[in-house]
């Protein structure tokens, strides 16, 4: 479910001091209960989600239109996303954090990753975005859960109304699909506590 800013600015992520000139757009609770030493299975799992076409039939109707309006405008072009229209936000990454998994996550490049937070970023034409991802306790005294956060840097006033154009579609449609594939996918798969990948 949708929580507010504050479960993510509350908490002292390094994705702050990285993307401190970005807006928070959302905060999500992800449906994923867990121990300690499941955020590595997290990722794996939202990356899966995320490279995979939607199962919602709605959520791909959106991005089928998405693709079409991106083509038509120009906004997925080479020289629109990271390291040509803005440069990559691993240029402010510290030297105490290591880089992120390299992913096979169409458009989103990894940003960095400790034992609790990750960070993936992309851009286009009207934005340049952050989808966090953080291991944090579940309130209940010993579990854990997953939590997103989407930040964003919208490109000019275009980009900004673009953001506020398609809230409702991500809000009602896209993210609520997201959050029951994910579910569905940390039920049906077992924890893998090989980390080395991750």
């Amino acid at each position: 479910m949708r929580i507010p800013d504050t479960a993510h600015t509350s908490r002292p992520w390094r994705i702050h001091e990285i993307a401190h000139d970005f807006r928070i757009e959302d905060v999500w609770a992800l449906p994923t209960p867990g121990g300690p030493d499941d955020f590595p299975r997290l990722i794996r799992h939202v990356v899966t989600r995320l490279a995979a076409p939607p199962r919602s039939a709605a959520a791909r109707a959106l991005f089928a239109v998405r693709l079409r309006l991106g083509a038509l405008f120009g906004w997925d072009r080479v020289d629109s996303g990271v390291g040509a229209r803005v440069p990559t936000l691993r240029d402010r990454v510290p030297a105490d954090l290591r880089p992120g998994p390299e992913l096979e996550l169409p458009s989103f490049s990894p940003v960095y990753r400790t034992d609790d937070e990750w960070a993936a970023e992309l851009a286009n034409r009207t934005v340049h975005a952050v989808l966090h991802l953080s291991w944090v306790p579940d309130g209940t005294g010993g579990g854990y859960r997953g939590q997103m956060a989407v930040l964003v840097k919208p490109n000019g006033l275009a980009g900004t109304v673009y953001m506020s154009a398609i809230a409702p579609f991500r809000h009602l449609v896209v993210y609520p699909a997201l959050m029951r594939s994910v579910a569905q996918d940390w039920q049906h798969h077992p924890p893998q506590r090989d980390r080395r990948e991750w």
